[in-house]
């Protein structure tokens, strides 16, 4: 009797070890980023035992939960963003790297020319449809599209989203000769769908954001969200970043 009651006393104590062991990691992230921070979280999660939590959301709706006062182990957005935040989040920080802009068509639509900004221009004047978002990566396109004198043009078939996915969502069942714009990892995101990269945006007008992680100063997991940050920028997460088209 009383070597069951310890068998039960230890299996008891060796699952409420287990437990406190297992820290789940809250991170709010720019989507961007979403597949190599998937399977990077994955990787530590395989390592550690700690499970990742990951919510995404544009840039400047970061800047708005973070300025709320909501509260995560680790914020993923640009350097200038963490900046921003000063006093909320950690000197702690891991550079993620850079993600570039592309052009994307449905399956079977016409290729546009895109090899040259000149080229690029054409072929968004003759598309049917533009389609891009109104976060950071959508108000530099904006920018470009009045550069090249084509904005006033192209505003009366451009349809815009809150987010690059609501973009490729939208370019998968579209018609016509409709182009999408968007970060390059949410085109390759969507590949799997039939989404077709048609290449990057030229060299002189391409437009690079990087991503860097940070701990919360009020982080509820202090200790393994250091530890999740420092794994973002070791050389196994740079290969699964770079994977997945972050630079």
């Amino acid at each position: 009797m009383k070597s069951a009651a310890l068998w039960l006393l230890c299996a008891v104590a060796g699952s409420t070890a287990g437990s406190i062991m297992a820290a789940e990691i809250k991170v709010l992230s720019a989507g961007a980023v979403e597949p190599g921070l998937r399977a990077a979280a994955g990787a530590y999660t395989k390592q550690s035992g700690n499970p990742v939590h990951i919510t995404f959301n544009t840039a400047p709706e970061i800047r708005k939960r973070v300025g709320a006062g909501e509260v995560f182990d680790v914020v993923i957005v640009p350097p200038a963003t963490l900046e921003e935040f000063s006093g909320k989040v950690s000197s702690d920080r891991a550079g993620l790297g850079r993600v570039g802009l592309g052009v994307a068509v449905r399956p079977g639509a016409d290729v546009p020319d895109i090899s040259s900004t000149e080229r690029l221009r054409a072929s968004v004047l003759a598309a049917d449809s533009i389609v891009f978002n109104r976060a950071s990566t959508g108000i530099y396109l904006e920018n470009l599209f009045k550069k090249m004198d084509v904005y006033d043009q192209i505003q009366s078939k451009t349809t815009r989203y809150p987010d690059a996915g609501a973009v490729m969502e939208h370019v998968l069942k579209g018609k016509g000769k409709e182009i999408g714009f968007g970060p390059v990892t949410e085109i390759l995101l969507h590949k799997d769908k039939g989404l077709k990269l048609v290449g990057p945006l030229p060299a002189d007008i391409q437009n690079y954001t990087s991503y860097s992680a940070a701990p919360m100063t009020s982080a509820a997991q202090p200790e393994p969200a250091r530890a999740f940050v420092r794994f973002l920028g070791s050389p196994e997460s740079k290969a699964l970043f770079a994977a997945a088209g972050i630079e």
